[in-house]
Order: structure tokens, then sequence, then C-alpha cells
């Protein structure tokens, strides 16, 4: 049987399938594991890029790939 490995972005691709382009902070929060507050956190901070639509913040998925590719990285430090 061979085993066969999956590259990160489709990984990504598979993780984000059933969720819409454009995701709330409470879908973002549920997608990496954490706090509405962690997620607020992450944003303010300028680690998670996003869009504010009057007072709720719009994580297109592309900045949240952006995001898990790079932000990671930096938070192991």
């Amino acid at each position: 049987m061979m085993s066969k490995t999956l590259s990160q972005e489709k990984a990504y691709k598979i993780m984000l399938k059933r969720y819409p382009d454009v995701l709330d902070m409470k879908q973002v929060c549920e997608i990496l594991g954490i706090s509405l507050k962690t997620g607020y956190a992450l944003v303010q901070e300028n680690k998670i890029e996003c869009l504010k639509v009057g007072r709720a913040y719009k994580i297109p998925k592309p900045f949240l790939l952006s995001y898990l590719r790079i932000g990671t990285a930096s938070d192991s430090e």
C-alpha cells in the first residue's frame, strides 16, 4: 500500500471546504481551535489580516491561510 502525503495547500483547502469564502470571527476561532478572546487579540495585533465591516471583523480565507503559513511560525519563537 502506497502512503500519500498531502501538501499544506490541499490540507488547508480540505479543512476550510465547508466554510464560506469570507469568515466571521466565530468561524475563524472554530477553525483554529482558539477562544474568541484570542481570535480578537490576533486581529488586534495584526497577526491575522481582516476587513472591518461596521463593527464586525471579516476574514477572507486567503488571509487565514496566510496566517496559517506564516503567522504560526513566528508564534513558536
